[in-house]
């Protein structure tokens, strides 16, 4: 970093870091809760994200942390292992992946993968989410692994706890409310929202409500430190004896691909939100991640990436350098240090609250909606990966929804290979097909059938004028209806807008008789019918 950039932008990252620590404080501790990992794993997750990976990555703006897409894997992962100890082991070699998918320079893995699955996966995330938080968020003490779908709907009201639900049910309310009117942009609503908690919680003990105050069992819990040597003394470390173990190696591969997958469309979407436009460097910013996981699982944390939530702030708040998301980090490391007595005061109710809102913005109804406003080879894939997250896993469900998302391309292609118009005139009937801008031998069999249709003493034509790639085989099946069926069934034949290297010499300026009125009106009016209704016509 430029020592002068860092003095002349030093008050707008300062003040930026403050509201990013703001926001990622309650944050960092919810994802901890979501995931069955102890909270202070949270705290350790967003303290690496600031200090380690914030000075390795070239991302001037992102802030990279514990992140809710992550919850499901680890929430899982935890609970197949049976060990936090080995989860840890994992986590530290999902990072080592990244180190390697950075060194193999597989920054651009993330533009492989179509954006109807991308928003499907962060759909299921926030579905997830809202499930495994609404029993915490009403005051269902459970532990992590044990709330499900069904414990929330079924069970729910026979273990809610009064006061906690009203002060997760005021939380969610502050959250929402702030979002729609801030009338403060500089205050996050999460912080509100958790300050209004331990008040209400506090006028609860003051007032004697005891059957409304939430104790112990519903509050956060963090360990107190003295010193530093305190903190490390509560660190937890990976056991590097499951080192041949299968399952840590599975979890580690989905950890370490999901989380650069994540951490990749986030720095895409921040830089595009960068006022200066700046680009990150993909490689790069992969090798920041790895190293961030590699810390983190040395020393007790969550799995990091960057997180579009605390970019976002970060940005609002007017930050100008990296400085700000490295001045966020040592702020979670002093309140980690000097204020977690003050910490445990926070009920998780309004934590499991933040959550709920965060699960709501990754599965608002208006993405669903202008999902189903688009054609059904958009918004099917969409749902299947949507099915897929919340059924299975998050990498599971993500390659089902890629899968069907690639069968819906080659449908969509093999139906969409030219389009197709027949005018019926005085002297016969013409026949247009236009070729797509991609023919694929996907295409072959449906247009060998269409062309073997074609009535006898027709004219035809096939503009190629479109196109860029048109397949061998299917250039072989137009130069034999050219040479051999075409002559033998009296049929005139027009090629045009078809590429040297095609060896399919062009005629348009050959035609026996006057151009009829169809062909010379068809670039204008571009009235195209569907291959399925050409085959009923030919039929």
């Amino acid at each position: 970093m430029n020592l002068s950039n860092i003095k002349e932008n030093l008050k707008s990252d300062l003040l930026s870091g403050f509201v990013v620590f703001l926001v990622a404080l309650p944050l960092c501790l919810g994802i901890a809760l979501a995931s069955g990992a102890p909270l202070v794993a949270g705290l350790i997750a967003g303290i690496v994200g600031g200090l380690v990976i914030g000075p390795i990555s070239k991302s001037q703006l992102s802030v990279s942390g514990p992140a809710a897409g992550l919850t499901a894997i680890c929430l899982a992962g935890i609970n197949s292992l049976g060990s936090y100890e080995l989860f840890l082991l994992a986590v530290l070699l999902g990072g080592g992946i990244q180190v390697l998918l950075a060194f193999v320079r597989a920054g651009s893995i993330a533009y492989y993968f179509p954006s109807n699955v991308i928003k499907g996966m962060l759909t299921g995330i926030g579905i997830i989410i809202i499930l495994k938080q609404l029993p915490y968020m009403l005051g269902y003490r459970t532990d992590a692994g044990s709330a499900t779908a069904s414990s929330s709907s079924f069970d729910l009201f026979d273990y809610i706890h009064p006061g906690a639900a009203l002060i997760g049910l005021i939380s969610l309310a502050i959250l929402f409310a702030w979002d729609k009117y801030k009338p403060v942009k500089m205050l996050p609503g999460a912080l509100l929202a958790v300050v209004s908690a331990v008040l209400i919680n506090q006028v609860f003990i003051l007032t004697g409500a005891g059957s409304m105050v939430a104790g112990s069992g519903f509050l956060v819990n963090l360990p107190t430190f003295d010193n530093f040597s305190s903190l490390t003394s509560q660190l937890s470390f990976p056991d590097f004896g499951g080192i041949t173990n299968k399952e840590v190696w599975i979890l580690a591969l989905t950890l370490g691909i999901v989380a650069s997958l994540e951490s990749l469309l986030t720095i895409e979407a921040t830089d595009r939100l960068d006022p200066n436009k700046r680009v990150t460097p993909t490689n790069r910013e992969l090798l920041a991640q790895g190293m961030g996981n590699i810390t983190s699982g040395l020393i007790g944390g969550l799995p990091l990436t960057t997180v579009i939530v605390r970019s976002s702030a970060n940005i609002n708040a007017g930050a100008k350098s990296k400085m700000s998301t490295i001045v966020h980090g040592f702020l979670l490391l002093i309140g980690a240090l000097f204020f977690a007595r003050y910490l445990n005061h926070i009920p998780l109710a309004a934590l499991a609250a933040i959550l709920v809102a965060t699960g709501y913005k990754l599965s608002h109804p208006v993405v669903i909606k202008k999902m189903f406003d688009k054609s059904k080879y958009q918004w099917l894939p969409f749902v299947v990966t949507v099915a897929a997250v919340v059924l299975t896993d998050l990498l599971t469900g993500v390659m089902i929804g890629m899968a069907f998302s690639v069968l819906a391309i080659l449908i969509g292609n093999i139906k969409h290979a030219y389009f197709f118009k027949a005018d019926e005139y005085k002297s016969g009937k013409l026949i247009t097909l236009v070729l797509a801008e991609e023919v694929s031998f996907l295409n072959k069999a449906a247009i060998r059938l269409t062309l073997s249709k074609v009535p006898k003493g027709s004219r035809v034509v096939i503009d190629a004028s479109h196109s860029t790639y048109i397949d061998h085989d299917v250039l072989e099946i137009i130069r034999e209806f050219q040479h051999d069926t075409a002559p033998t069934q009296g049929i005139s034949l027009i090629l045009k807008g078809f590429k040297e290297e095609y060896e399919i010499k062009n005629n348009d300026h050959v035609y026996i008789g006057e151009i009829p009125e169809p062909l010379r009106k068809l670039e204008a009016k571009k009235e195209f019918i569907t291959q399925r209704e050409t085959l009923n016509l030919l039929t």
